[in-house]
C-alpha cells in the first residue's frame, strides 16, 4: 500500500473590531440580549442603502499587507446571492471581483521550524444573522447580521492538523496585535471551514476533497482534521475511496466525528455580480503606505529577535510574545536599558504571576517598566536585596507608591566592604572552634558563618559579598 498524505486547506473567518458595522451606523458590539445592536439596514428594511465603514476598509488593507498579499487598485464589493433565514436581504455583500488581498505567502512557525504558508486571497463582507435554535422553534438574532467579516482562503497547503492548528493560532496572535479583532473563539469571532482530502504520496492530483463548515474552535479543528484523515484512509485502505463523495459535512463535537450535511458535486452557483449600491473608490499607493507604516513588529518576527539578539530561550520568548502588550512592556525595558534577562525574569516570575492572581491587565499595571528599572538599579547597585526587591514589588503595586519611598537606611542592605568585613572578622573570633571544624573538611559549616551574618544584619547584608568576605577570610 502506497503511503497516504493529507492535502488541507483552511477558510477562516475573523469579525473585525470596529464602532459599526461594516455597511450601517448600527454597534458592533458582542450583546448577549438579542436584537440589541441593530439598524434598519441589518434587517433589509426597503429603502435602505449600504454606507461602507472606511476604519473597516483600512483594517482589511493593513491584514492584506500583513500577509503579503497584492492590493487592488479599486475598492469593489459583489453580492452574493442565496437564500437562507439568516440572511435577510437574500445576498451577502461580499468581495469576489477583486478581494482587497490575493496571492500572499506568510511563514509560521511549527515545532521550532519555519513552514511557508499561501494565501489565495482574503475578502472583506457582511456577516449573517444568527439562529438560536430551540426544541420547537428557531429564532433569528440579528445583533451579528452586518459585522464586519475578514475571509482568509489558504491555499492547499498544509499536510497535519498540527499544521493546521498552528496557522490558526498564528494569525489569532497576527489579528490581535494588529488590532483588527479580538479573535476571541469564546465568542464566535473566529469560525473555520475545513477542507480535506487525501492522496497518494507520488500522486500529481489530489484527492477527494471533503469541506467541514464552521467548526469554532481550535481543538474542533485539530479533532475535524484527525477525524476526516483516518475516516478516508480507513476508505482507501479497503478498497473503497470511491465512496469518498465531494460532500459537505459538519463536525459533531459530542459524537467526535463528521456528518454529512449535503453532496456538493457541482459547485452552487451564486450568480454574483457587483455591487450596484457602493460605487467602486480607488486605493492610493500614498493610504497603502500610511497603513503598512502603522502595522507594528509582529508576535514570530519579535520572538526570533529576542531568541537571536537578545539571547532568550524559545521557552522565555515564546512567554513573551504571547499577548502583545506583555512584549510591548518587555520592549519598553529593553528601550530602557535595562538587561534583556534580568526583564524577562521578572515579568514572566513577579509580574506575570501577579496579573493571573489578580486578573489585572499588564497594561493597568502601576509597576511601569521606568518603575521596574528603578526597582532592579537598586538591587545591582546593593541598596537592597532580592528578598527586598520582591516585597517592595508588592507595596508599590498595592500602595501606588514610588521605589525611591520604600529605601531608607533602616532597611537598606549593606554593601559597605568595610563595613561588613568588621562584621564578619568580629562573628569569625567569636567561633573558632567552628573555625577549626570547617578547615578540617566540614565544608557545611560555611552556611553557618552567612546565617551568623544575615543573623547579626537583620538580612541586611548583601549576600554576594558576604560569601565573598567569608571564603577570603577562611582561607
Amino acid at each position: 500500500m502506497k503511503k497516504q498524505i493529507a492535502v488541507i486547506g483552511l477558510e477562516m473567518h475573523c469579525e473585525m473590531k470596529s464602532n459599526s458595522k461594516v455597511f450601517s451606523s448600527a454597534k458592533n458590539a458582542y450583546s448577549e440580549i438579542p436584537n440589541s445592536n441593530i439598524a434598519p439596514l441589518d434587517m433589509a428594511f426597503p429603502g435602505t442603502l449600504p454606507v461602507v465603514n472606511k476604519e473597516c476598509v483600512k483594517k482589511a488593507l493593513m491584514m492584506s499587507i500583513a500577509l503579503n498579499c497584492k492590493q487592488p487598485r479599486y475598492l469593489v464589493f459583489d453580492r452574493k446571492n442565496y437564500y437562507y433565514p439568516d440572511l435577510p436581504k437574500g445576498y451577502q455583500i461580499t468581495q469576489m471581483t477583486d478581494p482587497v488581498g490575493v496571492d500572499g505567502k506568510i511563514d509560521i512557525e511549527v515545532n521550532d521550524k519555519i513552514l511557508p504558508v499561501y494565501i489565495h486571497d482574503i475578502h472583506l463582507e457582511e456577516d449573517s444573522a444568527s439562529l438560536d435554535h430551540f426544541f420547537t422553534t428557531s429564532n433569528i438574532d440579528y445583533n451579528r447580521s452586518g459585522v464586519p467579516l475578514l475571509e482568509l482562503v489558504t491555499e492547499p497547503c498544509f499536510h497535519s492538523a498540527d499544521e493546521a492548528v498552528a496557522f490558526l493560532e498564528h494569525m489569532i496572535r497576527v489579528y490581535r496585535y494588529s488590532d483588527i479583532s479580538d479573535a476571541d473563539t469564546k465568542k464566535g469571532q473566529i469560525r473555520c471551514d475545513v477542507n480535506v482530502s487525501i492522496m497518494d504520496e507520488d500522486a500529481e492530483e489530489f484527492g477527494t476533497k471533503v469541506e467541514v463548515k464552521n467548526v469554532n474552535s481550535l481543538s474542533g479543528v485539530r479533532d475535524t482534521i484527525l477525524y476526516e484523515i483516518k475516516r478516508q484512509t480507513e476508505l482507501k485502505e479497503a478498497g473503497k475511496y470511491q465512496e469518498v463523495e465531494q460532500e459537505t459535512r459538519r463536525w459533531d463535537e459530542e459524537a467526535g466525528e463528521t456528518k454529512r450535511m449535503r453532496s456538493k458535486v457541482d459547485a452552487i452557483d451564486y450568480k454574483y455580480f457587483v455591487e450596484p449600491n457602493i460605487p467602486k473608490w480607488k486605493i492610493t499607493d500614498e493610504w497603502l503606505e500610511e497603513i503598512k507604516a502603522s502595522i507594528p513588529r509582529l508576535h514570530l518576527e519579535r520572538k526570533l529577535d529576542y531568541i537571536n539578539n537578545y539571547g532568550l530561550s524559545r521557552y522565555d520568548a515564546e512567554n513573551l510574545v504571547k499577548e502583545k502588550e506583555v512584549s510591548d512592556y518587555f520592549e519598553e525595558c529593553l528601550q530602557l536599558g535595562i538587561d534583556a534577562k534580568s526583564a524577562v525574569n521578572w515579568i514572566t516570575t513577579q509580574i506575570m504571576g501577579y496579573l493571573n492572581k489578580n486578573g489585572v491587565s499588564i497594561h493597568d499595571l502601576y509597576l511601569t517598566p521606568q518603575r521596574l528599572k528603578e526597582l532592579i538599579d537598586a538591587t545591582n547597585k546593593g541598596l537592597i536585596s532580592s528578598k527586598q526587591a520582591k516585597e517592595i514589588f508588592e507595596k508599590v503595586i498595592e500602595e501606588k507608591k514610588e521605589i525611591k519611598d520604600y529605601i531608607s537606611k533602616d532597611n537598606a542592605q549593606i554593601s559597605d566592604f568595610e563595613e561588613l568585613t568588621k562584621i564578619i572578622l568580629e562573628i569569625l573570633a567569636n567561633n573558632p572552634s567552628q573555625i577549626e571544624e570547617y578547615k578540617n573538611g566540614r565544608t557545611n559549616i560555611f552556611d553557618y558563618f552567612v546565617g551568623q551574618v544575615m543573623k547579626q544584619t537583620r538580612g541586611k547584608a548583601n549576600p554576594v559579598m558576604t560569601k565573598e568576605i567569608l571564603t577570603e577570610k577562611l582561607k
